[in-house]
């Protein structure tokens, strides 16, 4: 044979190897199963195989169905596994299997008007979803530096929050809020209301009976068109409800990147933050603060900082609930929750014992950017109405007792004549929305009323007395 064949044949043998080499790094290394050790509580532990922390791994039980399960830490050769769904039917060494699954989700047009899980898969019965569009589910990262600034207020149909509490295009804003004070009237009202081409809304570990109630009471067939719901009742694993406070984040992204105006609604950030705490603590993370791991204050701003302004010109506005447990507005997560969000609306479990709804204390509610987004005579006018409102609130005791005699201070008076009017400005009903330049003008109406009348010549009569005989 001649040299130049024997050269030929080696640049073809070559040129075979590297086709083969290039060809084998576009697989993925064979799947190394693994078996399971251990389980306590909703904790997995299994040896022999190796997957990185957020990798799908699937459990084969004794009937042979797989339980999908996710890693959520390591120690050595132990991966620690959390499932997503029911655990049922494990024994010792049973399979574990690492599968090829990514986390991206798959995000689109087709997603509105449905009910899906933290998984993404449909709960309407409505059959499959036909989203093509991936989304990674721990979102991409913005240069803080290429946002948008929030300029331009957003019209939220509450008559309250519009007026005294304004909301930016792109703000995030915690409802802070007790067990049965309106909370989710009040984010009924605003999906249905909010001038959004599109409304997110995540229904994290609250109970079931609720989804269905807000889907069709509350959300109703107007609000629903427009809305993609993701549901993760109290009853999914925590790792669900962690899923889903992630995707609904997720498709408000696709959304907004698409040049979108999203609304995201998720209820509740607590429920959120108690999932993490129960995967951190199962793992063995040290409790910190009242309970809660370190690991849950770093999860936080990283979900909440994927909302606002993109770098393109769409924007999610999102409110986020957090639950005051016992009313105690010193709890870890509402303290942590109000440091990281751009204002916060509190909802009063005394005004809601009075019938006025929604039971907004506008007395301890503020807007970081309302001095950005409204005029200087409107933020005025919001300043006014607060210090009113509050002069009365401070002197409630006395002016109930009759201890305060009417004349005594102006501004005192004029804050008892006013009471009646500014409850009934807050007040609105759950049917009817206000807009943002009606409620503005109504506010400036309101403050302009004249100052109250003197006081008579019996000036022993309290100021309670005085305001019912005017009544009469």
């Amino acid at each position: 044979m001649s040299e130049a064949l024997i050269e030929r044949a080696r640049l073809d043998w070559m040129t075979a190897l590297a086709r083969v080499g290039s060809e084998s790094k576009r697989h993925a290394r064979p799947v190394v199963e693994g078996v399971l050790t251990r389980m306590v509580g909703l904790t997995l532990e299994a040896v022999g195989c190796q997957a990185p922390i957020g990798a799908r791994c699937d459990v084969v039980n004794a009937t042979g169905e797989r339980v999908e399960t996710e890693v959520v830490g390591f120690a050595g050769d132990r991966l620690y596994l959390m499932p997503t769904s029911e655990v049922r039917g494990l024994t010792p060494n049973a399979r574990v299997i690492p599968t090829r699954e990514g986390s991206d989700v798959l995000a689109g047009p087709e997603l509105l008007g449905r009910v899906i899980d933290g998984r993404g898969r449909p709960l309407d019965g409505r059959g499959p979803l036909r989203a093509r569009h991936p989304v990674p589910m721990t979102g991409k990262e913005i240069n803080p530096l290429n946002r948008k600034p929030i300029d331009e207020a957003l019209d939220v149909g509450v008559r309250a929050i519009n007026a005294l509490c304004p909301i930016g295009r792109g703000q995030r804003m915690g409802l802070f809020a007790g067990s049965g004070v309106g909370k989710s009237v009040l984010l009924g009202m605003m999906t249905r209301y909010t001038e959004a081409d599109i409304v997110v809304v995540g229904l994290i570990g609250e109970r079931g009976r609720e989804v269905r109630e807000f889907v069709q009471e509350i959300l109703g067939e107007q609000g629903l068109h427009k809305a993609v719901v993701v549901a993760a009742p109290a009853d999914s694993s925590p790792l669900m409800r962690i899923h889903g406070a992630m995707l609904a984040t997720s498709i408000a992204e696709y959304f907004r990147d698409a040049g979108g105006k999203v609304l995201l609604l998720m209820d509740s950030l607590t429920r959120f933050a108690q999932a993490q705490r129960e995967i951190a603590l199962a793992i063995g993370e040290p409790p910190a603060t009242k309970g809660y791991p370190p690991s849950v204050f770093a999860r936080l701003p990283q979900l909440v900082e994927r909302a606002g302004n993109g770098d393109g010109g769409g924007s999610i506005t999102a409110f986020y609930t957090v639950l005051v447990e016992g009313d105690d507005h010193a709890d870890p997560i509402a303290d942590s929750a109000r440091a990281i969000l751009d204002g916060h609306i509190v909802l009063s479990r005394e005004l809601a014992e009075t019938g006025l709804y929604p039971a907004i204390d506008v007395e301890t509610s503020i807007s970081r950017l309302a001095p950005q987004i409204t005029r200087a005579d409107e933020f005025a006018r919001i300043q006014e109405f607060k210090r009113i409102y509050s002069r009365f609130r401070q002197n409630r005791d006395l002016i109930n007792v009759g201890a305060y005699q009417r004349g005594s201070d102006p501004e005192i008076d004029r804050a008892i004549a006013m009471q009646a009017p500014m409850n009934a400005f807050i007040g609105q009903d759950m049917t009817t929305a206000v807009g943002i330049g009606d409620s503005r003008a109504q506010l400036a109406e309101l403050l302009q009323r004249a100052e109250p009348v003197a006081a008579p010549a019996d000036e022993s009569a309290s100021a309670g007395e005085l305001v019912v005989g005017d009544q009469l």
